[in-house]
């Protein structure tokens, strides 16, 4: 059949409460114009986020029940450990309620006033995390990246002659190399087995563990085995294994690729490293048993990370945003092409020439989307990224609207009335006007920044 249907079926629902455009504007305004800001109960299709919305699974719930809550030494956490190292052959496994938590320790080992840390495109919480420890987060990206219309079929590799120059003039400051998988902000663009392998060898030619954000893995394996070759008969798992066992260690926000509503962990080789992580654990989050989750949370991640790497699945979760993609290019709406893992990328910067970027034309584009159809989105730029560490401020690479799918939430229906809302967008698209900021926070601007039109 040519038809790709749902690979699951839905047993429990929530109603959606329906507002009108008048009640969102008024909303919208209430909200400072940012959409974080937003009840959720507002918002018809909320696509802000991928992270810890998905839909936990019949078998999952059937887990929460099996959680232990011993405080030290639960059998969830046996439970949980043996499901991450089935996949990623790190020796120690440390929890964490979710993936910032495991970056805020990486970087209490690895950060530091002066140092800088490589990675293809450090996220939002991971470029706070290196910033607030006083070291630089540096993003190189190959150039096809940093360009929406290329088809490179691994838009998110890392540029090794940059990083080989890069570890040449900086090695003495650079405690680790990161790599993100897939590359969120670059439009949730994948990256090969090939380039993983190739940044693990510099990264230990000079001597530096590798470390690999892997929140998103199994959507990365799934494109490594579409269009890497020699991948296309290999397992998910297998391909899976292979792209951690070059690494030194990882992060992990388990409301991605574990299905998880919550938790997250950070796995390191490392004997000293792993010691210190976890008295740093304990400090802020809790036992190494538990690390700030419940025990029916820690088994629900177990059985989650058996369920993601179900290949239907896969096929379904990136066709929809390839679906949706095909229709919003064919529409004249600019996408980042091809389409990513996660979400589906609206070229902002290419939509509305007209806006300035530090008059955030994403952030424009994002916000009327929700007035339009009460779809809530992200906005990934020059409000994201525009702020530098000393305080000024310059344009970000890219300008682009982020609309991630929570995973096994929405339907085929729920697509189409993103595709439509896009194109009432598209007739008005010449009247949008951009934002300026009227007040924001020292750092991580975009989750509270307020807002006016300009």
């Amino acid at each position: 059949m040519k038809t790709i249907i749902e690979p699951f079926r839905i047993k429990s629902v929530e109603p959606i409460r329906m507002t009108t455009q008048a009640e969102r504007t008024a909303k919208l305004r209430a909200a400072h114009y940012n959409l974080f800001g937003l009840h959720a109960d507002d918002v018809i299709i909320d696509l802000l986020t991928d992270s810890g919305t998905g839909a936990m699974s019949a078998e999952q719930w059937a887990a929460v029940m099996r959680g232990d809550e011993s405080y030290a030494g639960s059998p969830s956490f046996a439970r949980f450990t043996a499901a991450v190292q089935n996949l990623m052959p790190f020796k120690h496994i440390i929890p964490t309620h979710q993936g910032r938590a495991a970056e805020a320790i990486l970087m209490s080992l690895f950060g530091g006033a002066g140092r800088n840390i490589p990675s293809n495109t450090h996220f939002d919480t991971t470029r706070g995390n290196i910033e607030a420890s006083g070291a630089f987060a540096h993003d190189l990206n190959i150039a096809e990246g940093r360009d929406g219309q290329s088809e490179h079929p691994f838009k998110g590799n890392m540029d090794l002659e940059a990083l080989s120059a890069f570890m040449d003039r900086h090695a003495d400051t650079v405690p680790v190399v990161m790599i993100t998988i897939t590359n969120n902000a670059g439009g949730g663009q994948p990256v090969s087995l090939a380039n993983i392998r190739a940044v693990a060898e510099i990264a230990h030619a000079h001597g530096k563990p590798f470390i690999i954000d892997g929140c998103r893995f199994a959507e990365n394996a799934w494109f490594i085995k579409q269009r890497e070759a020699g991948q296309a008969d290999r397992s998910i798992p297998d391909i899976v294994r292979d792209c951690f066992a070059v690494a030194d260690g990882m992060t992990m926000s388990a409301k991605k690729d574990a299905f998880g509503n919550i938790g997250g962990w950070l796995a390191l080789n490392d004997d000293d490293h792993a010691e210190a992580a976890r008295v740093r654990l304990i400090q802020t989050e809790g036992f190494p048993t538990y690390g700030g989750l419940a025990g029916r949370d820690l088994d629900a991640l177990a059985q989650g990370l058996s369920e993601i790497v179900d290949e239907d699945y896969l096929r379904y979760r990136t066709r929809t945003h390839a679906y949706i993609v095909e229709r919003l290019d064919a529409m004249g709406v600019p996408v980042v092409k091809p389409a990513g893992g996660h979400a589906v990328f609206i070229d902002a910067k290419r939509w509305l020439p007209q806006i300035d970027p530090l008059h955030y034309p994403a952030h424009a584009v994002a916000c009327r989307l929700y007035e339009i159809a009460g779809i809530r989105s992200c906005e990934i730029g020059s409000v994201m990224f525009g702020r530098q560490p000393d305080g000024t401020e310059k344009p970000a690479a890219m300008e682009l609207v982020r609309l991630a799918f929570p995973r096994r939430t929405y339907t085929q229906s729920h697509a189409d009335y993103v595709v439509e809302a896009c194109g009432v967008l598209q007739s008005e698209i010449d009247t949008i006007t951009g934002f300026r900021i009227t007040k924001e926070p020292k750092a991580m601007r975009h989750f509270t920044s307020q807002f006016a039109p300009v």
